[in-house]
């Protein structure tokens, strides 16, 4: 970065700054992890020198600060795969349930909306299906933010939701669910080739409020892979080049994420059985009534906090997941 002719490509110049910024985010926190460590035992002596309460207080809190930190840290190196610094696309879906599920598709775009609030991420919809009564059919985000993939790809599954309706007159209890998908957003370098007889492009007119061309001209696009029947759709830029250029990159993206699942599943037999949005394929449970908990299904990370989870709070599950936890089956934990 120091030569004089560095910024003469600009693109390579900034891929570069990006990887340097990538590796001091790694180094730093270890280098000043070390300088704790090493400063610990000083501490310790003075605060036995001087025994008063408020040394060894101080002594408490630094202890903690370093597991804290090398907690961090060690969550920091599990993101180590291809594709884990990237942005991601975040697909939500609702699944059997009608009116409910659509409601629980869009409590669930609130949760990661807020999740992503939280960790300073920025997300920006990509395209949009609203319910025929309330919530969503289908909604697609686009998380920008250092290890957006490499977090939210924990995410991916069947969410279930049990609770008692609030569409339902005779207060009777409903289960429902939805789906999320979460695909890396791969850099323009490193294109997925696509033969453009198998896809079929579609246009439609934006949905939401706003814009000049909403609601009057067919901006929004939605190409499907024909050999894979994945969709790709966007209507979020006003022009319809702009959306059918993002749609292409969200269809290779998807299309990268069948591949690595179908490397990691070993063996097409296994990824080709497709798993339905409904009872028997879910990775985490949220019980509203007849009690509160929520019950991840893979890892076994549960809690009764239902109103914090809601609002974004899910680092525990996206953690466990990540440090690779397992449930303990016939440990007390029911799915109902």
């Amino acid at each position: 970065m120091a030569e004089p002719d560095f910024w003469d490509n600009k693109e390579r110049a900034q891929k570069n700054v990006e990887e340097v910024s990538m590796l001091r985010g790694k180094v730093t926190p270890l280098t000043a992890l070390e300088t704790q460590i090493e400063e610990l035992p000083v501490l310790i002596e003075l605060a036995r020198e001087s025994g008063d309460a408020a040394s060894a207080d101080e002594v408490g809190k630094e202890h903690a600060a370093i597991i804290k930190g090398l907690e961090d840290f060690e969550l920091k190196m599990l993101l180590s795969g291809p594709h884990d610094s990237f942005n991601a696309f975040l697909t939500i879906n609702s699944g059997a349930g009608g009116t409910e599920s659509c409601d629980w598709a869009d409590m669930l775009k609130r949760m990661y909306t807020r999740w992503i609030e939280r960790h300073g991420f920025k997300a920006q919809i990509m395209d949009i299906q609203l319910g025929d009564e309330a919530g969503i059919k289908s909604c697609t985000l686009q998380v920008a933010g250092e290890n957006a993939y490499g977090y939210l790809q924990t995410e991916r599954g069947v969410h279930r939701l049990v609770r008692i309706s609030p569409f339902d007159s005779n207060k009777r209890r409903h289960t429902s669910f939805a789906s999320v998908d979460v695909v890396p957003e791969l850099p323009e370098s490193e294109p997925i080739v696509i033969n453009p007889a198998e896809i079929e492009v579609d246009t439609y007119r934006s949905g939401g409020k706003g814009g000049q061309n909403v609601n009057k001209v067919e901006t929004a696009v939605r190409i499907r892979h024909l050999p894979t029947g994945i969709v790709a759709a966007c209507q979020n830029e006003r022009s319809q080049q702009k959306n059918k250029v993002t749609a292409m990159r969200m269809l290779q993206a998807k299309l990268q994420q069948v591949e690595t699942d179908k490397m990691a599943a070993e063996g097409a037999a296994e990824y080709d059985k497709k798993v339905d949005v409904a009872f028997g394929s879910q990775i985490r449970s949220y019980v509203f009534q007849p009690y509160q908990k929520i019950l991840d299904l893979r890892t076994g990370v549960t809690t009764s906090d239902l109103d914090s989870t809601m609002d974004g709070d899910i680092d525990a599950f996206i953690q466990g997941k990540l440090r690779g936890l397992k449930r303990e089956k016939g440990g007390g934990d029911d799915e109902e």
